[in-house]
Formats: structure tokens, sequence, C-alpha cells
């Protein structure tokens, strides 16, 4: 594969790519994959952004308001980084480093700005922002609705697994970074 060391990791980045493209099929499967992609989309900020805030307020032993304060900047820390990063690299996606025969394409086939992905940067920003303090349950919502989105973005063959881990890591940082400006500002963090 062409590319940096860091993202083609000797070939094992489209060989895991594949093993993973590939590894279903069904009616399940693909719309398990489509849904996970749809609901990772970033455009999707104003409803996440209601929900928790309603949640936070309606529930508070469920979430703290202060963790919607996080999700909200960092959202915007995240969206920096992710639309500086994309074009500069502009890896190519699996459709066109593989061939299209290769990839078992749900949806419309993309071809450039590979990495980082940007649904998986959003959904980790997500999980990474509320989980500080959130109820268990919504821990575990949290974490498994990041992995399903990530998941997705291999399964309807839209990124490779390095784009998917850089942007797993881009989000889990802009929540960080985030946590951090509010907390310099004078706002509290919430425990964990």
């Amino acid at each position: 594969m062409n590319g940096p060391w860091w993202y083609s990791w000797g070939g094992l980045n489209h060989s895991m790519f594949l093993a993973i493209n590939h590894a279903g099929n069904g009616w399940l499967w693909n719309h398990l994959a489509l849904w996970g992609t749809a609901a990772g989309d970033h455009t999707l900020f104003p409803i996440y952004a209601a929900l928790t805030l309603g949640l936070a307020l309606k529930r508070p032993n469920w979430l703290a308001a202060q963790a919607v304060l996080v999700f909200l900047v960092g959202y915007v820390i995240d969206w920096g980084i992710v639309s500086t990063i994309k074009p500069w690299l502009d890896f190519p996606r699996p459709a066109r480093a593989l061939g299209e025969g290769a990839v078992h394409v749900l949806g419309r086939a993309e071809y450039s700005h590979s990495f980082p992905s940007g649904h998986t940067a959003f959904a980790f920003l997500l999980m990474a922002s509320l989980l500080p303090g959130a109820h268990w349950a919504l821990k575990v919502a949290l974490v498994l609705f990041a992995l399903w989105v990530g998941w997705s973005r291999l399964a309807v063959g839209a990124h490779f697994p390095a784009d998917v881990l850089g942007g797993a890591l881009i989000g889990v940082f802009s929540g960080w970074l985030a946590a951090q400006a509010l907390r310099l500002a004078g706002y509290a963090r919430v425990k964990r």
C-alpha cells in the first residue's frame, strides 16, 4: 500500500479492512452498517446537542450538564481538526485504493479524503465527552455507540482501520482538550 508507515501498517491496514468489509453481507449486517454510519454523521450534531442537554436537565443523575458543555466545545475542536487534516493528507478511500470490485460498498462510493474518519471522530467525541459522571447504563450505551459507528465505516467500505483509529483518537483528544479549556476558563469538570 502506498502511504506512510504509520498509515499502511506494512499492508495490515488493507488486509484488516478487507477482512472486516467482507465479513458479512446479509440484510441485518448491511442495515446495521448503514444505520451506524447514519447515526455517526456529524451533521446530526444539533440533534445530539438537544438530546443530551434535555437528558442532563431532565435526569442530572444520568448525565451532568457540564459534560454536555464539554461535548459542545469539543465539537468545534473536533470539526476544526478533521476538516483541516482530511484535505491536507487526502488519502484515497478503499474504493480508489483497492478498486471498486474489491470493496463491498454500501451506499454511495467515496474516493478521497479517507483519513481520518469524521464519523468515528464525532462518535468518539460524544462518548469521551459524556462518559465522566454518566450513569453506568449510559456509559455502556456510549461505548457501544462509538464502536458501532467505527465498525460501520469499515463495513460500508468508506474507511480503512487506520482512518477509524485516527478518528477515534481525534474524538477522544477533542473531548479531553475541551474539558481542559473549560477547566482553565473556570468551569468545573464532572467527577468520574
